[in-house]
């Protein structure tokens, strides 16, 4: 039984991965080709444009240089060495790793693409751990699909497939030390929050988020096993504290790189955040100059009501996440927030998974694919680093 078990899961293992490299061919194939002119949209610049989508270039800049400002100074660019502290290590240590086999360029893919893989191998691995759905290979290619942001994300050099398996893979360990109590599990947890937070800067939003579900634990233990017990339970949780000092320790990093701790703040117009909440629909914020926005409400009622749900199917410490991601992400005063967002769908859509898996959703998805693909392909042509020659960085 267990090995037609494990069959299985390879099986969907290899769908998976099909999937992940069909839809990515299917993105970059008309660069490759330069069409002209493709329903109306130039791809003749070729596959630079992939190379110059942001921020990869940026990443690269990191992985060749690890914020020596004087290494920054010697390659083609004309921002300031402190801007790149915006930029975490861990996205380019894994671009540096593979460069000398690909070069830096071919690498930046590679590590996303296959963390994307990875991504969708560790939800897989998730719903059925847990039982979350009958359905956990469909749930993992439409997690390959949408939000349609995803797609754009993935098909390109960025930080966030990387981000979104190590957060994953966090919250599947942490359900299993619930579930078993095995301390190993909480490690591992921790261990995977380290590297999530090594990667991104909301990394931290995980601890937070953890932290606030084992206080919420607490409040109802305190009231069974009464306080010292509580405490003497909850004190367990200190591996976790891993997230917080891995961050101070790349704090740390900047202050013998720039000689300023607190670097990442100072990076530049870089950080986002504002109060009071959603300045986002201020267009007098420098990075929103629009009024076209609705589509950031429709966001924002996904990740609440994805929240909600998840916290009515006992799954909490997902609800804290999506909860505590959401409020973070109401501060971000940013047009791109469904990309601000990304890091809350996998669990999302586990919260909508019933609909999602439904014959009416699937007949609407098929429908609407083709306008995904094409609203990935706009942004993709349009979201493009000034630099004109990326063999530079290579």
């Amino acid at each position: 039984m267990e090995s037609v078990r494990l069959s299985k899961i390879g099986k969907d293992f290899i769908i998976i991965v099909l999937t992940t490299l069909i839809l990515t061919f299917a993105v970059w194939l008309p660069y490759f080709l330069k069409l002209p002119n493709f329903f109306n949209l130039d791809f003749s610049a070729g596959f630079t444009t992939i190379y110059r989508n942001f921020d990869g270039i940026e990443y690269i800049v990191v992985a060749k240089t690890f914020y020596n400002p004087k290494l920054i100074a010697e390659l083609p660019q004309s921002l300031p060495a402190i801007y790149y502290a915006a930029h975490f290590p861990g996205y380019p240590f894994l671009i540096f790793i593979f460069a000398p086999l690909l070069g830096y360029l071919k690498s930046m893919l590679f590590v996303s693409l296959s963390f994307t893989i990875f991504s969708a191998m560790a939800f897989y691995l998730l719903i059925r751990k847990f039982n979350l759905s009958n359905h956990p290979l469909l749930l993992s290619i439409i997690f390959l699909i949408l939000p349609a942001r995803w797609l754009i994300v993935h098909s390109v050099g960025s930080a966030e497939p990387v981000f979104i398996f190590f957060t994953i893979m966090t919250f599947y360990f942490f359900l299993i030390f619930e579930k078993t109590d095995n301390y190993l599990y909480l490690i591992l947890s921790s261990i995977f929050g380290m590297f999530a937070q090594l990667i991104r800067s909301p990394g931290i939003l995980i601890f937070i988020a953890l932290a606030l579900y084992i206080h919420y634990q607490f409040y109802f233990e305190i009231k069974v096993k009464g306080l010292t017990k509580a405490l003497i339970r909850h004190l367990r949780y200190f591996p976790l504290l891993l997230i917080p000092l891995t961050l101070l320790g790349i704090f740390y990093y900047y202050f013998l790189s720039y000689g300023d701790f607190l670097a990442y703040f100072n990076s530049g117009n870089n950080i986002h955040l504002t109060f009071p909440p959603f300045q986002v629909f201020n267009k007098n914020q420098v990075w929103v100059g629009d009024i076209w926005l609705e589509d950031i409400i429709y966001i924002y009622f996904a990740g609440l009501l994805g929240g909600i749900y998840l916290f009515k199917q006992n799954l909490k410490s997902l609800a804290f996440f999506v909860f505590t991601y959401m409020a973070a992400t109401m501060m971000v005063a940013h047009r791109d927030i469904s990309r601000y967002a990304l890091p809350i769908f996998p669990f999302v859509i586990i919260a909508f998974e019933k609909f999602l898996t439904s014959k009416e959703f699937k007949i609407a998805l098929i429908i609407i694919a083709l306008a995904i693909y094409f609203y990935s392909q706009n942004f993709i042509i349009q979201n493009t680093a000034p630099f004109p020659n990326v063999e530079l960085f290579n």
